[in-house]
């Protein structure tokens, strides 16, 4: 995506296409603290089809948002801090480069 002050980074892109979809908000939810899920927690505490909450995992885990490990054959998923403050300094940085508040120098010098 590119705007009239400059393309948005990639990983903001995709960081911000993850969390356009209200079930991922939803899934986000789910991950506070250090909670580990699988597919099918994710998918049971949200009445959803594993399919599906697979795939909403994958979207947030390939947006950096999630991470994963596998043991045997199940796959846990929980928040990843560094790719959610990744994202957010990232969306932070393009939005105060197109369009900063009047007073930004003020209240961050």
């Amino acid at each position: 995506m590119t705007t009239g002050t400059g393309p948005l980074d990639a990983d903001v892109q995709d960081f911000l296409k993850a969390l356009a979809s209200t079930t991922r908000q939803e899934v986000m939810f789910l991950f506070n603290g250090d909670t580990e899920l699988t597919v099918g927690e994710v998918a049971k505490r949200l009445s959803l089809a594993p399919s599906a909450a697979s795939a909403h995992l994958a979207t947030l885990r390939e947006a950096g948002i999630l991470i994963s490990r596998r043991e045997w054959k199940t796959v846990y998923y929980r928040a990843n801090p560094d790719g959610i403050l990744k994202g957010l300094d990232g969306l932070r940085d393009y939005l105060l480069a197109c369009c900063p508040p009047v007073d930004y120098d003020r209240s961050c010098g």
